[in-house]
């Protein structure tokens, strides 16, 4: 076949103005079963070692850190067990860091913010651990996860790990195991723990029962202050920051921080012992991320002085058992095969006006609880 041989529907009285050209297949070998011999095949994974992934993390390894939170979050039933072997291991190493989680509305700046807030951490000689939290697609549950991309300059620092997790569906701009990356980043030796969530709205606020201190970054001229006066979000913070405040809109980010501070002052604090304010910064000048840092540490002090940082912590657990039991019974309730073969019916029972929901609810219960108690 001719190289430049044209398709058939190219104009037979202009062929050259057409770049289109039909080139010779590939051969497929006599031999099949020799062909398929040099396809690649994906080599099967090697048997996990909680000890050498324990050793790993203790040690500060960014490879067996990886490869533990890639375990913990696997959504495999022969993961789990391994998952929490390692996690029981490592639980006396935990506890030791300053979590904080960052919110936002989407564009407020929140991975500009951390990248120069975490740069800002390490010239310290701080250890910085940032999970970054992307939203998963409704339609095919895909995740970008591009918040490492953005952080170049931070992804590069040794003294930082970024870990993106996609937030596969979870409610609250976090991702379900999240609270677990969290026990090996510090079992890993991280002092500060940044996490950073889906842009999220008044009511999506999880992260406050897993951080110490709470953050929430806002823009000017966003409508966000008559938002911030409904009852929501703007009740567990510990701290509102306005970003951006350089240039042109230096004046307005000031403006916007008065505001919020008396929004503030009507609210009942969050965390007692502490009042939470507005403040000002530029994450591309750097100007007001040290007065945040001084900020952070007066709150640890008070807080840990107090006793409010350890019951907190406390509190947390005790909040993490219950949402656990709530998880756990939930799989257990859909994963049931008499469950899985009455709901079908009983939906078209409930859409076809024939039963009410309340009737049909109280059905597929009573059979389930049935089926759990003749095992």
């Amino acid at each position: 076949m001719s190289e430049d041989k044209k398709p058939e529907w190219v104009d037979l009285e202009n062929p050259e103005g057409f770049a289109s050209s039909i080139k010779k297949g590939v051969e497929i070998a006599a031999n099949h079963n020799q062909a398929s011999k040099n396809r690649f095949v994906k080599k099967k994974g090697q048997e996990i070692s909680i000890e050498d992934l324990k050793a790993g993390v203790l040690k500060g390894e960014r490879a067996k850190l990886a490869k533990g939170i890639t375990l913990v979050e696997s959504n495999a039933a022969h993961h789990f067990e391994l998952a929490q072997e390692l996690l029981q291991t490592l639980l006396p190493y935990t506890g030791k860091s300053l979590r904080i989680g960052i919110s936002g509305v989407p564009g407020a700046g929140k991975s500009t913010f951390i990248e120069a807030f975490g740069t800002y951490l390490c010239s310290l000689g701080k250890k910085v651990a940032v999970l970054a939290v992307d939203p998963s697609s409704s339609v095919n549950g895909g995740s970008i996860l591009g918040d490492k991309t953005r952080m170049e300059e931070l992804s590069r620092n040794p003294r930082a790990f970024i870990r993106p997790s996609p937030s596969e569906g979870t409610f609250g701009g976090v991702h379900r195991k999240t609270r677990e990356t969290m026990l090996l980043c510090e079992a890993a030796g991280f002092d500060i723990i940044l996490v950073e969530t889906v842009g999220v709205g008044q009511s999506e606020a999880i992260v406050r029962s897993m951080v110490d201190f709470f953050m929430l970054l806002v823009l000017t001229g966003a409508g966000d202050e008559l938002q911030g006066m409904k009852k929501g979000i703007m009740e567990l913070v510990d701290g509102i920051v306005v970003n951006k405040a350089d240039g042109d809109n230096l004046t307005p980010a000031l403006r916007t921080k008065s505001e919020y501070s008396r929004i503030l002052h009507f609210l009942q604090p969050i965390t007692k012992g502490w009042m939470a304010k507005a403040y000002t910064c530029s994450s591309v000048t750097g100007k007001g991320i040290p007065e945040l840092w001084e900020m952070l540490q007066e709150f640890s002090n008070t807080t840990e002085l107090s006793g409010v940082f350890q019951d907190r912590r406390r509190m947390q657990s005790k909040e993490w058992f219950y949402s656990l039991i709530e998880g756990q019974l939930h799989q257990l309730f859909y994963k049931n095969n008499i469950v899985k073969q009455l709901l079908p019916i009983l939906e078209n029972q409930v859409m076809a006006g024939n039963k009410t929901i309340t009737k049909a609810v109280q059905e597929v219960f009573h059979t389930f609880l049935d089926s759990v108690n003749t095992k």
